[in-house]
């Protein structure tokens, strides 16, 4: 390895930290019910409010907890750590629905022509909308912002570097790099960090989001059987108040699992430029399943890193699977192709030729602020991670590459892993 090259070498018997250690065993000292009912309380007591609105997100509520509490591989923090995600997710449906009542305005709000980044997790969508959103004239979304879009009483009056929220979201992410220190190389989540709108679809207690933090395949059938229209209703009901709180002309946004939602997205935003990445989904298989056994090791009392890899190869699948299915969806004139290898090599090459099918002009101030982003976040300034399927899986990565033959035979792509 070279200096800032980094290697999870403890996948599958983690070699604990003392900080580590601590927070399993805080978690182990302090149990949690995941029930439905305990959640609403706890976000009742939160907001002193009581209108959680439509029932119907018991349900879904009901399924998430019952998956996770029926599994005794579930470490005490794992516990922990989702009920206090489901807090926080029910604490802002109170808000939402609160602000909307009082400002029924909100709802007039238009939210036009955005610019939407929809690919393979791990295929460079995260640099792309970062980049786009240093375009001041875009509307974007922090991650501070999604973790909590509407403020509590007596906050969100000042600049975004003062907000009690952005406090909080850096508290988060300091925790997170505490317990999980390569977390910052594999996928930094820093407060000003654009993230995904999927965020503003949990207090509606849908999405995929909890495919990434929990071991819940009834979960995602569940999810793959049902209709998301509703939860993309829902998702630009916040954008309409995040939009209304701080004006922006045209949002860019983005989310993998957009590629198997075409029909819900384009349902929704119907103006939508799409923005499509491409990457050797072997790379996206191992980049992320070598990410959830290392995070395993604070949820789970076995990583069980075969487990990640089976699964995120299935899910990888039946997401380009949609995303073929649904592609002919997209208006062809409003949709921009773009390979991995293509962003790297030229990265303001490929937004030019987003704004160009998305009506918007490159302009050189544009052009200024992005190419400061980049000089700002270069690629692995803190560290890269050395991934290996054969010595971490212990797998072929043409065992991994056969699941994939349809979408390499019409997207030919350069092979990364080899």
């Amino acid at each position: 390895m070279t200096a800032g090259t980094l290697r999870v070498t403890d996948l599958r018997t983690p070699e604990l930290s003392a900080v580590q250690r601590a927070a399993l065993d805080h978690g182990e000292r302090h149990p949690v019910e995941l029930r439905v009912e305990a959640v609403l309380d706890a976000a009742a007591q939160r907001t002193g409010l009581a209108d959680f609105g439509p029932d119907d997100f018991r349900e879904r509520l009901g399924l998430w907890l019952a998956e996770v509490d029926a599994d005794a591989e579930r470490t005490g923090l794992g516990r922990l750590m989702l009920f206090r995600d489901c807090v926080r997710y029910a604490a802002n449906r109170l808000r939402i629905r609160d602000l909307r009542a009082e400002h029924p305005e909100i709802g007039e709000e238009a939210v036009t022509a955005p610019i939407i980044v929809v690919g393979l997790p791990r295929s460079g969508t995260t640099h792309l909308v970062n980049l786009m959103a240093a375009d001041q004239r875009l509307r974007s979304l922090p991650l501070w912002e999604s973790y909590e879009p509407v403020p509590a009483p007596g906050e969100g009056h000042g600049p975004p570097a003062a907000d009690p929220r952005r406090r909080r979201a850096q508290e988060d992410w300091d925790g997170m790099v505490a317990m999980l220190p390569l977390m910052a190389a594999m996928h930094p989540m820093h407060p000003d960090h654009v993230h995904e709108e999927l965020e503003l679809q949990l207090p509606d207690f849908s999405s995929y989001q909890l495919e990434w933090v929990a071991r819940v395949p009834r979960w995602r059938d569940h999810y793959l059987a049902t209709d998301q229209t509703p939860h993309y209703a829902y998702l630009k009901s916040v954008l309409q108040i995040l939009q209304w709180r701080r004006p922006g002309a045209r949002w860019v946004l983005k989310s993998p699992q957009h590629l198997e939602q075409l029909g819900p997205l384009l349902a929704t935003f119907p103006d939508a430029t799409v923005v499509v990445t491409h990457r050797d989904p072997v790379s996206v298989v191992q980049s992320a399943a070598t990410m959830m056994a290392y995070a395993a090791r604070m949820s789970y009392r076995t990583p069980e890193p075969e487990w990640y890899l089976d699964y995120w190869t299935d899910r990888i699948r039946r997401l380009l699977g949609a995303s073929q299915r649904d592609g002919h969806l997209v208006p062809p004139a409003r949709r921009v192709d773009v390979a991995f290898h293509e962003l790297m090599a030229d990265d303001l090459g490929v937004v030019a030729r987003v704004y160009e099918a998305a009506g918007m002009v490159m302009t050189g101030a544009a052009r200024a602020q992005m190419a400061a982003y980049g000089t700002a976040h270069r690629r692995g300034r803190d560290g890269q991670v050395l991934y290996d399927l054969r010595a971490d899986f212990g797998v072929e990565p043409d065992a991994v590459r056969a699941h994939f033959t349809d979408y390499l035979d019409a997207v030919p792509l350069p092979v990364e892993v080899a």
